[in-house]
């Protein structure tokens, strides 16, 4: 076999080392004893190992998979939906886990090593990275978080159970209303899948401007603008956040502004845009209810150097609705809670629907607020 390795190692030197020259080379001196089926297989595996996730790629590849998580290098899990599944699938050791850790990393333009033993970046196709080094943790750890590769629809998310019909309805109601909303939940719940799905309703004549910190939003609309946050480069420079792209997006004619996950002190410019005629805006929240979501907006405000009375005045005239989603046990994401944005002394979300519970005192708020803006008031707040 070392003959064998050190001919096909010959021919790569006098060539090229690429991926197509290894199999040429290899095809050349196996005097015919491989066969197609299996050269097609090496041809994946050296191409995962070059350039993919090596062993994790065809985890990243299975129908539903939204997450792949390494703790250790025979203890690695996904997740299809459904919740946490141990995978099987191994590395060596913990120095090949380190290696992958570092090549996707280099991937996405970051450093990871003994000086930066962490890392948190979007590799080229959108997966989100996020690799932490030992001593902070007992061995190397991966999460690769899976882009949505699917364009979804109202009527898909009320037929997998996420929501009733009426509560479909509504929702389009507020975006033909042009009504600014933020979507809460936790990690998993489906927040930037129902994002995308309402921004799909919006008419073909306005232009979406939408900012993440990775190209998250499948959006099935003809006029969608995307910006997104740069890192900054190994030497510390270069770096623009979402508060910068957020002031960017303003001076770009845009009909409706679109944050993807509030996380900072970009909240507030997005607040001052929609409070200057920017109608229609939103967002995501992590936020673990509705009830919730004005401490979480408070506490970002904060960040900012913003008292909790001007936090609640802008976000009181800035946004209008609250949509929280919760995922249950059996992986289900649904929505959970709709509610209004009021000030009330402090700012406050009153509920207009609930799960379980159904129409609650803010109906009649959500459904004046539909009506002023020309739009047929939802049967369910009728």
């Amino acid at each position: 076999m070392s003959a064998f390795a050190a001919r096909v190692r010959g021919r790569m030197v006098a060539g090229d080392d690429d991926l197509d020259s290894a199999i040429h080379a290899v095809r050349a001196e196996s005097d015919g004893l491989v066969d197609d089926a299996v050269f097609a297989g090496l041809r994946r595996e050296v191409h995962a190992e070059l350039s993919g996730a090596g062993v994790l790629e065809p985890l990243l590849a299975l129908p539903g998979v939204t997450d792949v998580l390494v703790n250790a290098p025979d203890d690695v899990w996904l997740d299809r939906g459904g919740g946490m599944e141990r995978a099987d699938v191994r590395f060596d050791s913990d120095a090949d886990v380190r290696r992958l850790a570092q090549r996707l990393a280099a991937a996405a333009g970051r450093r990871l090593d003994d000086a930066q033993p962490f890392v948190d970046a979007a590799l080229p196709d959108g997966t989100r990275l996020h690799a932490v080094l030992p001593p902070l943790c007992p061995a190397t750890t991966i999460s690769l978080r899976v882009l949505a590769r699917e364009r979804h629809t109202l009527d898909e998310l009320v037929a997998r159970g996420a929501m009733p019909a009426e509560i479909a309805e509504l929702l389009a109601a507020v975006i033909a209303a042009r009504l600014a909303f933020v979507i809460s939940g936790g990690t998993g719940s489906g927040k930037t899948t129902l994002l995308g799905c309402l921004l799909s309703l919006a008419p073909p004549t306005e232009r979406l401007l939408v900012i993440e910190d990775a190209p998250e939003l499948v959006v099935a609309h003809p006029h969608v603008v995307r910006l997104a946050t740069r890192a900054a480069n190994v030497e510390g420079a270069g770096a623009v956040g979402l508060r910068e792209l957020v002031r960017q997006a303003l001076r770009m004619r845009p009909d409706r502004l679109v944050v993807g996950e509030f996380r900072g002190t970009e909240m507030v410019d997005l607040l001052i845009a929609l409070n200057t005629g920017h109608e229609g805006g939103a967002a995501t929240l992590h936020a673990n209810s509705a009830a919730d979501v004005p401490s979480r907006l408070g506490a970002l405000g904060g960040l900012a150097g913003l008292s909790d009375a001007a936090v609640a005045g802008l976000v009181a005239s800035a946004l209008d609705v609250v949509v929280s989603l919760r995922r249950l046990r059996d992986g289900t994401r649904v929505v959970d809670e709709l509610g209004v944005l009021r000030r009330e002394g402090e700012l406050r979300v009153r509920p207009v629907w609930r799960l379980g519970d159904g129409i609650g005192p803010g109906a009649a708020e959500l459904a004046a607020a539909i009506a002023a803006r020309g739009v047929r008031v939802p049967r369910v707040l009728r």
